[in-house]
């Protein structure tokens, strides 16, 4: 019998579009010789799906039409049970729409990317590739991933964070503490988005005000950062696991304005249907071979120090000024699972994904071998529970 895949996409997230495509490329990618696959997309309102028909990307155009063609199923918060069941349960058949192996959540963004989606999983259970709660999380978060990697002595660009209702209480105060420590020009981002959204640079007092108005529509949490304004942005996916990882060769994101936007990394040349594959790059990276070594040491410690697994991608930033390097982001769970660097690294995309199998498996065996509970009941010790102060037993 196949090992079954369940490839999860989709999500309450800005990024909903962009996870259905790096998952419809995902599972194309798999070979099916070895595998199954069941698809199970999440709509923007939480609901999730799965039948054939979410195989084809052509099919998101409309997705009430889509929907139609599917089954609504869910999974069961029990730790072992990897059955996937029908929301609609029929008279005279089986409730279980499938049984899956290991899971891949192919997801993008806020709710499904931070840790979130990952922590269902871990209740569950079920091996799956990639981060886990706590990489998730804070590779999601821009604050969080900077104060960690600033403590591992792991390069970032000097920066500033508050929350919105600091900002709106205290705009005066904190526009003097990012004049003062920054100055201009800085760039303003979410603290956990993905995919440049909300991302804004600003050249003035202005500008960084309405930066800001903009990125709090998106997130509690705000971090400004100096802007190199003479920069060169190069890419590293890393793949693996805390032991035992690698590095891909380098990619230079080409983009068509001051930061690489939403609109750089997806809708170029094919109206978005390829994902970041579709978006403009050169690879490898033009550079000298020791600031390549550089960069891809780098991006494997990033990887090591937020504790990851499965397949990440690291912007890097180069200060084409003075040649310093700055670790700027990563990407716990990439576009396209940044299958075309490990395809010019010698890596075909069916072998990521095979990886990424052995790689869920694998930590699902090592977490066999470790102790999270006793056997031994304390309830049933003669003499009672000493110290439960204010437990009282009534029959």
């Amino acid at each position: 019998m196949k090992t079954n895949i369940g490839v999860f996409f989709g999500g309450r997230s800005t990024e909903h579009e962009i996870s259905v495509i790096s998952a419809s490329q995902a599972m194309h990618a798999i070979d099916r010789s070895k595998y199954d696959v069941t698809p199970i997309y999440i709509t923007k309102d939480g609901r999730w799906f799965t039948g054939d028909a979410l195989f084809d990307v052509a099919n998101y155009r409309d997705t009430d039409a889509l929907l139609k063609q599917c089954r609504q199923v869910y999974m069961e918060p029990e730790y072992g049970n990897y059955n996937l069941y029908l929301s609609r349960k029929p008279m005279f058949s089986s409730p279980v729409a499938a049984h899956l192996d290991v899971a891949i959540p192919v997801l993008h963004g806020t709710n499904v990317e931070d840790g979130v989606f990952q922590g269902i999983l871990e209740s569950i259970g079920i091996p799956f590739a990639g981060c886990n709660v706590l990489a998730s999380a804070n590779g999601m978060d821009k604050i969080t991933m900077k104060q960690i990697l600033n403590s591992c002595d792991i390069p970032v660009v000097p920066y500033i964070w508050f929350t919105d209702n600091q900002w709106n209480a205290g705009k005066d105060e904190i526009i003097e503490k990012i004049e003062n420590k920054l100055g201009y020009p800085v760039i303003v981002k979410p603290a956990n988005l993905g995919s440049s959204v909300g991302i804004g640079r600003a050249a003035n007092r202005q500008d960084l005000i309405t930066k800001i108005d903009e990125a709090e529509k998106y997130s509690a949490r705000l971090l400004v950062e100096h802007m190199v304004d003479n920069l060169q942005e190069i890419n590293c996916s890393v793949l693996g696991d805390v032991d035992d990882y690698r590095m891909s060769v380098l990619e230079e994101p080409i983009k068509a304005g001051e930061i690489l936007s939403y609109e750089d990394k997806y809708m170029g040349g094919t109206k978005g249907s390829k994902g970041m594959q579709s978006a403009q790059k050169r690879i490898p990276a033009d550079l000298p071979e020791e600031t390549t070594k550089r960069i891809q040491f780098l991006a494997g410690e990033t990887f090591r120090v937020l504790s990851c697994h499965g397949v990440s991608r690291v912007d890097v930033i180069v200060d084409r000024t003075d040649g310093a390097i700055y670790v700027n982001e990563i990407n716990t769970i990439p576009g396209s699972l940044s299958f075309y660097l490990w395809e010019a690294t010698g890596l075909p995309f069916q072998e990521l994904m095979d990886t990424l199998v052995k790689l869920a498996l694998k930590r699902k065996r090592m977490q066999g071998l470790k102790t999270v509970s006793y056997g031994q009941n304390i309830f049933s010790l003669s003499g009672g529970i000493k110290g439960a102060k204010g437990v009282k037993s009534k029959l």
